[in-house]
């Protein structure tokens, strides 16, 4: 059975994968990788079978359900959930090999670091991993790597398609489990870069609030992906 099961939902995400599969590549069969398909109309699918990953296919688009069956598909002991647009550092494996040994009550997520050479990026980073380190508040693009029975005592990802990865945080019984880890997971600045950065900072925020309020999720769901 694989130590690891890295489980990544996809769609349409044949323009950054290559680059993430690429990375996981260096693994040389010691991990397992799940991808979780929801109807992508481009590449993603032959780039998977490229891989030798194992593909799941979903008709509609539901992040959390998608995160779910990869989940429930998995072999490993351990599960790293990630989004198709990371990059991982040279060393990631045998970083995450000393974690895994032991430990296994503990949740770690991944130092934020964005794609983009733009100073301004370098000031949302100190931000986020600040926010996260202090409140212990990470989102789905800083990853998640959990055991097994830590994921599924706290009843794994809801079938919802955003919001999926806040929801998990604030279920968790025992935030004291989280860990930030002294690795660097590097995310697309795609969703920053079609607005100004705080303008975007302030939409997630809202969004955010507006689902804690107890806001129907496919209400915000349907404004987010209109902007």
């Amino acid at each position: 059975m694989p130590k690891i099961s890295i489980i990544i939902p996809t769609y349409n995400e044949s323009q950054h994968l290559p680059l993430l599969l690429s990375d996981l590549s260096i693994s040389n069969g010691e991990v397992e990788i799940i991808i979780v398909d929801c109807n992508s109309k481009d590449k993603t699918k032959d780039i998977a079978n490229l891989y030798a990953a194992k593909i799941y296919e979903l008709k509609e688009k539901n992040r959390g359900l998608q995160l779910n069956i990869g989940a429930k598909k998995a072999t490993g002991k351990w599960f790293l959930f990630m989004h198709a647009d990371s990059r991982l550092s040279q060393d990631w494996l045998k970083k995450i090999k000393l974690i895994t040994n032991d430990k296994d009550n503990k949740i770690y997520f991944f130092k934020f670091k964005i794609n983009n050479k733009k100073i301004i990026y370098r000031f949302l980073e100190i931000v986020v991993n600040l926010r996260s380190y202090i409140f212990k508040d990470p989102y789905g693009d800083q990853g998640l790597l959990i055991h097994r029975k830590s994921y599924f005592k706290n009843k794994g990802y809801r079938k919802i398609p955003l919001m999926e990865d806040v929801d998990f945080i604030k279920r968790l019984k025992n935030k004291e489990q989280l860990r930030m880890l002294n690795i660097p997971i590097s995310t697309s600045s795609r969703k920053w870069g079609k607005t100004n950065i705080i303008i975007q900072a302030l939409k997630n925020w809202n969004y955010r609030k507006r689902w804690l309020s107890g806001e129907s999720t496919q209400s915000i769901y349907l404004d987010y992906y209109k902007n």
